[in-house]
């Protein structure tokens, strides 16, 4: 007798809800797909128990007659696939046919539905993927998907589901992905009885619905994406960085209006926001992405919310470029909040080839710069004149404050490239916008706007000046360096000497020169001269750090010497606590309101905070 049987029908639709059915969150999920793509306009989803005791979607959608509720019970049936050539351009939300036919297998299943123009509907009862009773029945048109008792017949499923809170967190999910992914849909979420979600079906846009959803995050305006490039649609919003925070502030990724799960899109949403997320925070918002569906497979998940690309390291690209054209157009944003300057009317996308990205991630090439003209680079500022540089060819006595000019004058005669004082600019005009009111706590500008007062910090103010200008020396082969008057020894480990071996291309280009001396000795003989105020062996350590650490070796070149030009501008900015005199003040100012980044230091901690003077009047009860 043959050991091998054929299963049951029932058992294998059992079997395979263990794969498309996990949690009541799938239920949904499916039954709101389906409606969207029954081209409804208004969806009710009316919960009970977790999910469990009831689960009830309601939709206006194109209905179904008695011949189609039927064969939705049957596994693989669908109307939305007819050929393996449409396989590769699957523009529908549900196409798999599996779901249904498992869902009722393990629930009580009711389907209720009329098309336009019958004069009746039809209703369906299926208890535990048995057809008990088919029969016509007044209702409106459209359909209606009611499961109760969701794994009543698999208690060994039923077991694992979490808390009620739990599942119905991920019903949430898709309710909110499906109102994101649908703008003009009416979308209305009940949950015992209680109004959780309410969408209207017309009026509503994609920002209104961010804003909506997000509202407990949201102070301030959002950053929105609008690129197109090379056959890709890039568009959405995303928080700024200051607000991407918190369990509700996640990224929400679409493709082709499908809710997925994609590392690589979220890898690169995190890379064009590089230099302006704080350590630990993510981007938060949602992101579009609309392409050739023949680009994208999305039959590679049972439940539909992973996807493959066909050229993956391209669309990465793309996204991180969409991504840094927004912080771009955020950062003239800013520029009008701030210090009242007109916002341009930029169109990055036609002023940019996509064959050249030129967000911060991605802009420099180790071995083949960008070309940036010499007199376009502004010379990296020292750190206040009171820090001494030791050990350089130039000594001067620890104590002795010298003014620009002296300094100037004593290092004409060294090899090196001439290093201005901290903000010894070029005079320019700024607006009247913004008056320099003084410093606060030696930590802290306070200005005057229009409308409010304006909290700038000296610190991160300083370091994101000096490291955009530290990347414009870096691309062009001209960052200055500062050679030793005394050359130091260091003794090195296998590992340093290999960083020292592997990465000297990018250690001599930020001005560092460490030579072999024999054996696992090197000599140092000049240093980034924005640190020359440092000792070399503090130089040296922070880059073997830099460079042997868990985080410095999963980045790629570019992100890691971003990184490191951070941390060059952060020990050589000004510090809290140093006192700036009233034109130090506003040189600063000037300077930032003709940078082209500002707002967040290369570390992610915001420069300036705004107050407007309807909140300071609140605080007065005025």
């Amino acid at each position: 007798m043959s050991k091998i049987k054929i299963l049951s029908e029932n058992l294998a639709n059992q079997i395979a809800a263990g794969e498309v059915v996990e949690r009541p969150a799938s239920v949904v999920k499916e039954f709101v797909e389906n409606a969207i793509d029954a081209g409804a306009s208004r969806i009710t989803v009316v919960v009970e128990g977790g999910g469990n005791r009831l689960i009830r979607v309601i939709d206006d959608g194109e209905g179904m007659d008695q011949d189609d509720i039927l064969l939705s019970l049957e596994r693989h049936a669908t109307s939305k696939l007819q050929t393996a050539d449409q396989l590769p351009r699957i523009l529908t939300l549900g196409f798999r046919g599996e779901a249904i036919p498992s869902i009722a297998s393990v629930s009580r299943l009711t389907i209720t539905s009329r098309v336009a123009g019958a004069e009746l509907g039809n209703q369906a009862d299926i208890r535990f993927g048995q057809l008990r009773k088919v029969h016509e029945m007044g209702c409106s048109q459209g359909t209606v998907m009611e499961v109760r008792d969701l794994f009543g017949n698999v208690p060994a499923r039923k077991k694992f589901l979490k808390t009620s809170r739990t599942e119905l967190s991920h019903i949430d999910e898709i309710i909110i992905n499906s109102a994101l992914a649908m703008p003009q849909l009416g979308l209305t979420y009940t949950v015992d009885g209680r109004d959780v979600w309410s969408f209207a079906p017309t009026g509503d846009t994609l920002a209104s619905r961010v804003q909506h959803i997000m509202a407990l995050q949201l102070r301030g305006e959002m950053i929105q994406l609008d690129c197109h490039l090379d056959g890709l649609s890039v568009h959405g919003y995303l928080l700024p960085p200051d607000e991407a925070a918190g369990a509700a502030a996640r990224l929400r990724i679409f493709v082709n209006r499908r809710a997925v799960r994609d590392r690589m899109i979220n890898h690169a949403v995190a890379e064009g926001m590089h230099n302006f997320l704080m350590k630990g925070r993510r981007p938060a918002g949602a992101v579009f992405l609309e392409l050739d569906p023949e680009l994208v497979d999305v039959n590679v998940h049972p439940t539909k919310q992973e996807i493959r690309f066909h050229q993956s390291q391209n669309i990465h690209q793309q996204i991180v470029m969409a991504v840094g054209q927004a912080m771009q157009r955020y950062q003239r944003q800013m520029q009008h909040a701030v210090f009242g300057r007109p916002v341009a009317d930029e169109n990055f996308s036609e002023s940019r080839p996509a064959e050249q990205p030129q967000s911060p991630a991605v802009s420099w090439q180790l071995n083949e710069p960008s070309p940036v003209e010499r007199s376009e680079i502004t010379k990296v500022p020292l750190p206040f004149a009171a820090r001494d540089l030791p050990g350089s060819e130039v000594a001067r006595p620890a104590a002795k404050v010298l003014p620009a000019a002296e300094q100037a004058a004593e290092r004409s005669g060294s090899e090196q490239k001439d290093v201005p004082s901290p903000f010894h600019f070029p005079a320019q005009p700024r607006s009247t916008h913004f008056r320099y009111v003084g410093q606060f706590m030696r930590c802290y500008l306070l200005c005057e706007t229009e409308d409010g007062i304006a909290v700038i910090d000296q610190h991160a103010a300083h370091e994101r000046l000096l490291f955009e200008q530290l990347k414009k020396q870096y691309q062009a082969m001209d960052l200055p360096g500062q050679t030793l008057l005394f050359p130091e020894m260091i003794e090195c480990t296998p590992e340093q000497i290999d960083v020292l071996k592997k990465y000297d291309q990018e250690i001599a280009r930020i001005g560092l020169v460490v030579q072999e001396f024999g054996g696992q000795s090197y000599v140092i003989k000049a240093v980034p001269a924005i640190l020359s105020h440092l000792g070399a062996q503090e130089i040296i350590k922070g880059i073997f750090e830099h460079f042997l650490s868990r985080e410095g070796r999963a980045k790629g070149a570019a992100m890691r010497m971003d990184d490191m030009l951070a941390v060059m501008a952060c020990k050589a900015a000004v510090k809290a606590h140093d006192i700036l005199q009233r034109e130090e003040g506003e040189e600063l100012l000037r300077k930032m309101e003709a940078a082209d980044v500002f707002s967040h230091c290369p570390h992610g901690r915001p420069v300036v905070k705004i107050f407007s003077a309807s909140e300071i009047k609140k605080w007065f009860f005025r």
